[in-house]
């Protein structure tokens, strides 16, 4: 058959891959697939009726952890080092092998929790709906993340990396519903970071990207490409904003093009290059605070459902100075994932198994269906009343 008598690709209908230029990797999309039957496994949905306060909760304030350490009577957000981190300070000995295909390092760290709230039965969803607000309820979180993003290394001069992130829901393993996220800090840069790093170092260097019809007219403090700024701003430009959920003055919400988690989401600087916390302007601050209030609600009214999800930042490694062999930090631009999921409802989650174990990552529902979805979400909380 000649191209002339091939159908006309439909992304909503045909399958097709699509590329992800930040970890260089691909995503099948099987867009048809959305009609088929479901009879799979089914979660149970989460629970609404958590009291506000927990006398066995290790997070609720002033009570004891399983440790015995006691928690403050905290008001706002109150961190803490972690009871049982995955990573120690302590510095050991590298392990000697005696082939080159078993091979390990040692790894240093410290790991800390972080409250956001000392209510036991809120999420960062709820903080954006009255009687709460992001700048007040939300803004706090953010100004924690930034004191840690800067204490940890200035504490413990081996830390190369910072990774902030929240596991919401136990579909995603959180153990405790008490709003909070942690905060791991490690002695070497781990491998999706640097990935992105990597290939945002690439996008700023290659000649090719300084064409206008490719970096858009947009570039980092130092005049060059700048690769999610590029993507903000086609976003932005797109006819119908297909894949835009929300944006504001300094930030936009969008499933990226390249999405693997049916409901996953990205928030973007789409004004100028954000290296880090640091680099992040008060009003900026507060914008981010009014969009992440604003997406996790969008997401928790999709099913009327806490909306399972792992969230987390990822900027400049360290506000350390970089030293050699770090050259990528100073392409970094501040940006958030959320990676839901939730799939058909409540109860049916995707899985990650099979082809996208052995093979390489596939969807059914596309990122432009998906934004449509939060978008035409209610930015009022459904438990609000």
């Amino acid at each position: 058959m000649s191209s002339d008598q091939l159908p006309t690709f439909d992304p909503s209908e045909h399958p097709h891959r699509r590329w992800n230029p930040l970890t260089q990797s691909y995503v099948l999309c099987s867009p048809h697939r959305t009609k088929r039957p479901w009879q799979g496994a089914q979660e149970s949905a989460a629970q609404n009726d958590l009291p506000r306060y927990d006398p066995k909760c290790y997070l609720c304030p002033g009570n004891a952890r399983a440790t015995g350490a006691k928690n403050d009577q905290y008001q706002t957000t109150f961190f803490f080092e972690n009871d049982y981190a995955a990573l120690l300070p302590l510095q050991v000995e590298p392990e000697s092998s005696d082939h080159p295909l078993l091979r390990s390092q040692p790894a240093r760290g410290k790991c800390y929790v972080l409250c956001f709230h000392p209510d036991h039965n809120l999420t960062l969803a709820q903080l954006s709906t009255p009687p709460y607000k992001p700048s007040t309820h939300i803004l706090p979180i953010i100004q924690s993340w930034k004191e840690l993003y800067n204490r940890i290394p200035d504490d413990n001069p081996f830390v190369k990396y910072i990774q902030i992130f929240e596991n919401k829901g136990s579909a995603m393993g959180c153990s405790n519903p008490h709003p909070h996220g942690q905060i791991w800090s490690l002695d070497y840069v781990p491998e999706e970071p640097a990935k992105e790093l990597k290939s945002q170092r690439q996008f700023a260097l290659d000649q090719a990207n300084t064409d206008p019809s490719v970096s858009l007219g947009v570039s980092d403090e130092k005049g060059r490409p700048c690769l999610l700024l590029t993507v903000a701003k086609l976003e932005m430009e797109a006819e119908g904003r297909p894949r835009v959920i929300t944006f504001n003055q300094d930030f936009v919400a969008i499933v990226p093009y390249w999405a693997v988690w049916p409901y996953e989401v990205m928030i973007l600087p789409r004004r100028r290059q954000i290296n880090s916390l640091n680099s992040m302007t008060d009003p900026e601050a507060s914008s981010l605070a009014d969009i992440m209030g604003e997406v996790s609600c969008r997401l928790d009214n999709i099913f009327n459902c806490s909306f399972p999800y792992s969230m987390g930042i990822h900027q400049r490694p360290s506000p350390r100075e970089s030293l050699p062999g770090e050259e990528d930090w100073e392409f970094a631009q501040f940006h958030i994932h959320y990676y839901p999921p939730l799939l058909r409802s409540s109860t049916v989650k995707k899985f990650l198994v099979g082809f996208e174990m052995m093979a390489e990552p596939q969807r059914d529902l596309t990122a432009e269906q998906a934004a449509e979805r939060i978008r035409n979400s209610s930015t009022v909380h459904y438990l609000s009343s």
